[in-house]
């Protein structure tokens, strides 16, 4: 049920952006039908007083390009603004088991949600039910449940307002089993930048990029997960700022692009050169990287030391703001260069020409993505980071520090609002003081610990506020038959997908107003805001005509449910909140002071307000209370052994995709149309294995549990990336991945390096 029949394996050697941007719009954007509404909301995309695009996270500037959008923004919009609609009829004519082996692609070109559905076990379709009927029946099976073994999952989706909703309604009702997109990518962030420098997210924010005079990149695909940025980069790459890519494959993003707001470029003119240095790390690698880069720099201070030359490392710094230094030094003097060749898959003299590039730069931001983080040792590669900025004080001034780009909307914003399965991370305390309740203390349960219950027959019932979380999560098969036996599954989407279509006892589709569309409530039209990758803080207001007149907003559904499940609090009017988004807003900045003051007057703040960041003032909030220098545990973060036949798998996106949305089978970047179900390998590997570019095979696990976990009829393409290391696409190879293969202290499921093998 592809869109496209003929599978074409050709390479394409267009920059990112240009002409190709405009053609994949242009495939797009007509299936869902080119609407007024549609072209208002482009036009109006990620601009002050606009609407902010459901897509990634990158900033919106305070003063926006003609086209404030990207091709997968531009994708995203269609996705929510299409004129194709999935109504109660639609469901009439097909069962759940049979759309159940419908491709994503095609549930989500099925359409728009229009109608409150239950499902009927008897008839296996889901039947368009009453919300007052749906909140009732929803309350009544909830109420009877445990609340401590009910999950309340969030995607990154949401707004600041609905989110904030929905976790003061968990812990109202005494639970906090709040896992979000966060678990699911980048709370080792979270949690190692917290415990390093004393803050979870970026120290950066947009402008620092003007004044930086480098870019050190790791494991992040721009031209697919954040393209926007591409205009930021090409102005570093103008201006003759030094980018170092590390990354397995080599992504067309980070190696060229043409501007689609260039004229020239349009017209013909030469592409931007994005990256000077580019390296092709293998899978887990990037901790050996780093501690070559370091060790560099290291002993080229060592060197200045004995012959009374200019230092290298910022030991002013040093010693003023962090600990552990010496042990990390002598580490770095310790380790052999043989071992760090090994391990990164890198020559010494490429390690040490990005490291000399580090030396004589002034100003250093380091941008990684989930390559870095979704490790076993997904930790150490983030403190080995963290060690490498230290080294020369590019954390807290200007021009310099981490810039972890976010891949979902709002799911950095989320975690700032209360979506934490953690007591400490969340204001128990104030909650406490403002609405009189007794907040629960006990830590409640992540992504992983929630599929582990599930899979367990102990969660009792499951509450997805966006997202697909059945399909994104590992140990498919397991999670698949214990979902469902889930007594209860409520879902509040916007379109079909794949979590919806395995039933528990009872389950519910819940039809949600998208953020595009025009939200009138008692008070009037509402605003909502959200946060970027910046911690910057944006308002946004839809203007299009919903998709259907039957459609809640997602505070509406929350409070729907919130009502049904809770005793009437005098401190908390749920109705009002739902009538007017300024009083959530208001509730918030009484929680949140310190981040959210004068948060309505400051809604529509051209380049939205920043809610602030001890660290990048040197502030470092941690038990040392400086910055901390970390020795890593591996010199590879993949977590196992390299053995005959293993191969460390990366689970990719495509161009034609956002998370586990299926835009279309078009990865243009990467040359591949019309099928999914591939598997990209080094040359030097296909030839060892006796097997042939364009052979089908099948890939099965390769963890040392003893589960047999197997995705067959994947076609084997060749392409420019490590031996050892393979690739394929998400949430198709998810099956692959073992629920306890993850991030040791995050539980960030470890997706970019899985032990697989070639079934033979």
């Amino acid at each position: 049920m592809s869109d496209d029949k003929d599978v074409v394996i050709k390479e394409y050697t267009a920059p990112a952006g240009g002409w190709g941007s405009m053609k994949g719009m242009s495939r797009i954007l007509p299936k869902e039908g080119i609407s007024p509404d549609l072209l208002d909301a482009l036009r109006r995309q990620n601009k002050p007083e606009g609407v902010m695009c459901v897509s990634c996270a990158w900033g919106k500037p305070a003063k926006p390009h003609i086209a404030e959008f990207c091709e997968n923004g531009a994708k995203a919009t269609a996705w929510e603004l299409t004129g194709l609609r999935v109504t109660p009829d639609f469901f009439q004519q097909h069962t759940v088991s049979e759309l159940e082996s419908w491709p994503d692609y095609d549930l989500e070109q099925a359409g728009r949600l229009t109608h409150p559905m239950r499902y009927d076990a008897a008839t296996d379709k889901y039947v368009a039910v009453g919300w007052q009927e749906a909140f009732d029946a929803i309350g009544t099976t909830l109420k009877a449940c445990d609340p401590t073994k009910v999950v309340l999952y969030a995607s990154g989706r949401a707004s600041l307002e609905t989110s904030f909703m929905y976790g003061l309604f968990a812990r109202m009702w005494g639970q906090q089993n709040l896992p979000d997109s966060s678990n699911m990518c980048h709370e080792t962030t979270s949690v190692g930048m917290k415990n390093a420098i004393g803050s979870p997210v970026a120290t950066i924010q947009m402008e620092d990029y003007d004044k930086c005079d480098a870019i050190f990149a790791f494991g992040q695909n721009v031209g697919t997960n954040a393209p926007r940025m591409l205009h930021t980069l090409k102005d570093c790459a103008d201006r003759g700022v030094e980018i170092v890519t590390f990354n397995p494959l080599r992504e067309r993003g980070w190696e060229r692009f043409a501007d689609p707001q260039n004229p020239v470029q349009m017209a013909g003119g030469k592409p931007t050169q994005i990256s000077s240095q580019y390296h092709q790390v293998k899978a887990g690698g990037d901790i050996a990287a780093l501690l070559g880069m370091c060790k560099y720099v290291i002993e080229a201070d060592d060197r200045a030391v004995a012959e009374g030359g200019a230092r290298v490392l910022d030991h002013h710094f040093i010693e003023q703001h962090t600990v552990r230094f010496d042990e990390f030094a002598t580490f770095c003097r310790n380790a052999h260069w043989d071992e760090i060749v090994h391990e990164s898959g890198l020559s010494r003299n490429a390690i040490e020409g990005a490291a000399r590039v580090y030396a004589k730069a002034e100003r250093v931001i380091a941008v990684y993505g989930m390559g870095i983080t979704q490790h076993r040792y997904g930790m150490d590669s983030l403190y080995m980071l963290i060690n490498f900025l230290l080294l020369r004080g590019n954390i807290g001034r200007e021009g310099a520090g981490p810039g972890p780009v976010r891949g979902h909307s709002n799911v950095q914003g989320q975690r700032t609002v209360g979506i934490t399965e953690k007591t400490e991370l969340a204001p128990v305390e104030r909650l406490k003081e403002l609405f009189e309740f007794e907040p629960p203390t006990e830590k409640g349960w992540d992504t992983v610990e929630a599929c582990r219950e599930i899979i367990a027959g102990t969660a009792q019932g499951f509450v997805q506020l966006g997202g697909n979380f059945l399909r994104a999560t590992p140990e498919h098969a397991a999670m698949k038959k214990a979902w469902a036996n889930l007594p209860i599954t409520v879902h509040i989407a916007t379109k079909l997908n794949k979590s919806h279509l395995v039933p528990g006892k009872q389950s519910y589709i819940l039809p949600c107003l998208g953020r595009m569309e025009q939200d009138m409530q008692a008070s009037g039209r509402q605003a909502v805001s959200m946060e970027d990758s910046f911690s910057h803080i944006y308002g946004s207001v839809g203007k299009a005509t919903p998709a259907a007149e039957t459609l809640l907003s997602e505070p509406a559904i929350v409070a729907g449910i919130a009502k049904a499940v809770l005793p009437p609090n005098p401190n908390v009017d749920w109705n009002a909140w739902v009538g007017d988004y300024g009083l959530v807003r208001h509730a918030i900045e009484n929680v949140y002071p310190d981040k959210f003051a004068n948060y309505n007057e400051r809604l529509f703040e051209p380049g939205g307000f920043w809610k602030g960041n001890p660290a990048a003032h040197r502030e470092w909030q941690t038990e040392s209370g400086k910055a901390e220098f970390n020795v890593p545990r591996a010199l590879n973060s993949s977590g196992f052994a390299e053995k005959d036949g293993r191969f460390r798998l990366v689970t990719l996106r495509s161009n034609d995709q956002f998370n586990t949305t299926i835009y279309g089978y078009d990865d243009r970047f990467r040359g591949i149309k019309g099928t999914r179900m591939v598997v990209m390998m080094n040359r030097a590997d296909i030839l060892r294995l006796g097997r042939n570019d364009g052979d089908t095979i099948a890939l099965e696990s390769d963890a040392d549990d003893g589960v047999e976990r197997v995705v067959d009829g994947l076609r084997i393409v060749e392409y420019n990336i490590p031996e050892g290391t393979i690739a394929g696409y998400y949430p198709e190879l998810n099956y692959l991945i073992p629920l306890e293969h993850h991030a040791l202290e995050s539980h960030v499921p470890a997706a970019k390096s899985v032990p697989v093998r070639i079934r033979t």
